[in-house]
């Protein structure tokens, strides 16, 4: 410790030079004040969006997402090293604040706390501006030798952002050795004690060792003022860059989206029953997108990931998650500039995104489960496809499914009463009868649905479940004629008030045939009923009812026949991801004795999309690979030639693309209720009842 004489020499320097580091803080402060304030105007012009309620979940996903990373660790290497950068900076906040405030105040040359505590974290704060100086160097030398893959930009996109990404991680390197240098040079002067063995600040006294008190009383007002320019310069350049998420991202995740598999209403705060007094439906100009959206657009961290795992950038669609955020947030600065005239009103889909580019997304969701920041991608590409339906600018290939779908109640533009002949062959009759719901007619309802309606390979999936539910004593029906199709993907395709005319006719039926559950073998008419329909009763998906008939005894299968297949399972998007029904189909698989199961690479919340959804089967995009043959032959690398989905769009996908990948005769395809269906054990039959003397 040295004596007054040595710390006076630190204090002269800054009280000589108060006016002028008062001076420099308020134009810091005042700075960073006036370019967010900018920044917030395109929020303040967007759209309406509820994202307040709810708070104390919303605090939970910030302590879970936020400050506890729950994501990143899916990348190991990029994951860890963001980990100790976060926690890192955690850790200097108030260090970092404290410096500043040494400027302002004379009694303030320690920064930190006092005492034990003081001493502990001035050690711990010591180490964490080692590691993330360390860790700047190594992101710089990912970026500029190893360069992962998911950070290039192919040319349709633009040029990458490596030079403001190096720059900026030069500068978060030079403020952690500005810091360091500021807390040796105060050991040295006598103004501060604790130090870190092995410490960026401990590397640095052993130089300052040599050097005169003056010396460094002179050494600790320049890293302070060094550590001051570089914190103001970095805060007041983020906004402009890709490390904006830093300021955005908490904010972010706050208001990130809660509900899985729903759509955002049209307008918020617009009654449905108001929607033809809205002008304009949807995304036309940029500032049609909500405040939330735009956030969105901020807080991309430009890491890739969500591309990375996009099915459709994988094949070569014209799509790409990560640039739907990337070239917003770079029309946002252009249009939306620090000084000078705000906006311009041009169409974003033409200017900003392609046609191509907006239908491609077959809304998955494999890009949100794998953002950190929570990003939603969906909710826009809806939004964007009601603003080209709305101006009657509909892909040739999706115009007559669509006006089948108003005229018939189904794609196909096939009769409504025809809807249940998939119950009338008379083999399947003799095992199972299926009836038609009058009012109180069963306390369960099918679900059909329109591809399993109609489709003649798809109708087995029917019948596969009308027996599974008749084994397990289910007192089922359907709605036959009066059913329609729910009207997933027509929502998702943007024409939302076909899709309120379809849901309006279902809801009405439902609620007339008096049942008390509804239970579908279809993933998009399962998430349709739970998110998108109100007023139904409680609905499951045909996996959960085998999954729990098993675990209560109520149904048992013979041990499987071709004991040399083996099974691997394709998790349906909108049973997965959008509802994380994931456990179920497995339980279910592994009940069946004798059958071999294994995981394709990409399972689970990162299962691969087959790109068959809804109407996509409709849907002619530009693509260099098919998804579904991408998918299967995902399999075949897992060692499986049987893929078991528990969807009959995915069914539809994955058949056709083991005929397109040549692998007819070597793989197979089979839905879960059908495989259920083939391997359980039916109740035998009870003789007739005889009568005394007979």
């Amino acid at each position: 410790m040295q004596g007054p004489q040595e710390v006076s020499q630190v204090i002269s320097l800054f009280e000589s030079a108060r006016a002028l580091l008062i001076a420099m803080h308020l134009a810091g402060l005042g700075c960073f004040a006036y370019i967010v304030w900018r920044r917030l105007v395109p929020l303040m012009r967007g759209e309406r969006d509820c994202r307040f309620d709810r708070p104390w979940t919303r605090l939970t996903r910030v302590a879970q997402f936020w400050f506890g990373q729950w994501k990143h660790p899916r990348y190991p290497t990029a994951g860890i090293l963001h980990i100790l950068i976060f926690t890192g900076f955690i850790l200097l906040v108030v260090r970092s604040f404290s410096t500043l405030l040494v400027g302002l105040s004379s009694n303030i040359l320690s920064p930190g706390f006092s005492g034990t505590t003081g001493h502990f974290y001035d050690v711990a704060t010591d180490y964490a501006a080692t590691v993330v100086f360390l860790c700047m160097l190594v992101a710089m030398v990912r970026r500029l030798v190893f360069k992962p893959a998911r950070y290039a930009v192919p040319p349709r996109y633009g040029k990458a952002h490596t030079a403001d990404a190096i720059f900026l991680l030069a500068l978060i390197a030079l403020l952690m050795a500005a810091d360091s240098l500021f807390v040796a040079a105060a050991q040295a002067s006598g103004a501060h004690e604790s130090l870190a063995f092995f410490s960026l600040p401990w590397a640095f006294q052993l130089v300052l060792d040599s050097t005169s008190r003056v010396t460094a009383a002179n050494l600790c007002f320049g890293a302070y003022v060094l550590h001051a320019l570089a914190f103001y310069f970095l805060l007041c350049y983020r906004p402009f860059g890709i490390q904006f998420h830093v300021e955005t991202s908490l904010f972010n995740v706050y208001f990130a989206k809660l509900d899985r598999g729903a759509v955002k209403p049209v307008r918020w705060g617009v009654d449905e029953k108001q929607l033809e007094q809205v002008k304009r439906f949807g995304v036309k100009a940029f500032e049609d997108f909500t405040w939330k959206h735009m956030l969105d657009f901020y807080s991309c961290a430009d890491c890739g990931r969500c591309s990375d795992n996009c099915p459709g950038n994988t094949v070569g669609r014209p799509i790409s998650p990560r640039f739907i955020s990337i070239k917003a947030r770079d029309y946002a600065f252009q249009n939306y500039p620090i000084f000078g005239k705000m906006g311009n009103g041009k169409p974003v889909v033409g200017s900003l995104y392609s046609e191509d580019e907006v239908w491609s997304c077959t809304t998955c969701g494999a890009c949100e489960e794998e953002c950190p920041l929570l990003i939603e991608n969906i909710d826009k590409i809806v939004d964007l496809r009601r603003g080209l339906i709305d101006d009657g600018n509909v892909p040739q290939s999706l115009q007559k499914p669509l006006k089948a779908l108003e005229s018939r109640g189904n794609p196909y533009g096939k009769m409504e009463k025809k809807r249940g002949e998939w119950a009338s062959p008379k083999d399947f009759q003799q095992t199972c009868r299926v009836r038609t719901l009058d009012k109180n007619g069963a306390a369960t309802l099918y679900f059909v649905d329109s591809v399993t309606s109609y489709d003649d390979r798809m109708q087995s999936i029917a019948r596969a479940t009308a027996r599974i539910l008749d084994s397990v004593g289910e007192n089922f029906g359907i709605l036959g004629a009066g059913e329609k199709d729910s009207g997933h993907e027509v929502r998702r395709f943007g024409e939302e008030t076909l899709f309120m005319a379809l849901r309006d006719h279902n809801v009405e039926a439902i609620k007339k045939s008096g049942v008390k559950r509804v239970v579908t073998a279809d993933p998009h008419a399962f998430n349709a009923l739970k998110h998108d329909y109100k007023d139904v009763p409680p609905v499951e998906h045909i996996s959960q009812v085998i999954a729990r008939d098993i675990k209560a005894g109520m149904l048992k299968f013979r041990p499987i026949d071709q004991s040399d297949n083996t099974y691997t399972y394709h998790d349906p998007c909108y049973l997965g991801r959008h509802n994380q029904v994931y456990d179920d189909p497995r339980d279910v698989l592994d009940a069946i004795p004798g059958l071999k199961r294994v995981e394709m690479q990409r399972s689970r919340d990162r299962s691969f999309c087959c790109g068959g959804g809804g109407l996509m089967l409709f849907y002619e995009p530009k693509e260099e690979q098919r998804m579904g043959v991408k998918r299967v032959q995902m399999a075949a690398d897992a060692g499986a030639n049987v893929i078991v989905t528990a969807c009959p769009f995915c069914m539809a996908n994955i058949e056709d693309a083991i005929k397109v990948a040549g692998l007819e005769g070597k793989m197979t395809a089979i839905d879960l209720a059908e495989l259920v269906d083939q391997q359980m054990v039916r109740p035998a039959p009870q003789p007739a009842a005889t009568t005394l003397g007979g």
